[in-house]
């Protein structure tokens, strides 16, 4: 179980990035619109995004904590789930409706997609 919740909050799933219907949110005005006063959830996973640089929620049962800024248009992460480091990564961002996506290793990598509540 470690692992996919690893996988899940370090927000890279076995999926390629690809961004169908996805607009690139290049700003960190637009990504704070979005995420100001709501909840990113996905099964197991609830997390607020905070306007003063936090990360706060639960994941399958246990804390998440961290930190993000927003760095040349990438949204720079560092978590914990618990007591275990899931670590930094930067990713691209794109929504499509209430849905935001989150493409590791500065938009190369892997994504996951997470709702807005």
């Amino acid at each position: 179980m470690r692992s996919i919740v690893t996988l899940c909050l370090g927000l890279a799933l076995a999926a390629p990035a690809a961004a169908d219907g996805f607009d690139q949110v290049t700003d960190k005005g637009t990504f704070l619109s979005l995420v100001d006063g709501r909840t990113l959830t996905r099964f197991g996973i609830k997390l607020d995004v905070t306007t003063d640089g936090r990360i706060e929620g639960r994941a399958f049962g246990r804390p998440v904590t961290g930190a993000w800024d927003w760095r040349a248009g990438y949204f720079c992460r560092d978590l914990f789930w618990g007591d275990y480091e899931i670590g930094a990564n930067c990713q691209a961002v794109k929504v499509q409706g209430r849905t935001l996506r989150f493409i590791s290793d500065r938009g190369t990598g892997q994504f996951a997609d997470l709702r807005l509540q």
